[in-house]
């Protein structure tokens, strides 16, 4: 039994796009998206060096 809501985390080497392929061939919609920032700390300051963008994917089947 699938779940009916999953979230999909866009990877280091992947597009926007290609997340979203891989949602659909899962069987899922995308129905929100949230945003991360990832920080380090450098000379005792933070320092934003990407950003983690997720999916949230409803199941297609219901």
């Amino acid at each position: 039994m699938k779940k009916k809501t999953l979230w999909f985390e866009v990877e280091e080497n992947e597009t926007i796009d290609d997340c979203l392929k891989r949602m659909k061939t899962q069987g899922y919609m995308p129905t929100g998206r949230r945003e991360k920032p990832v920080f380090q700390e450098v000379n005792g300051e933070y320092q934003p060096i990407r950003q983690i963008i997720q999916f949230k994917g409803t199941d297609i089947s219901e």
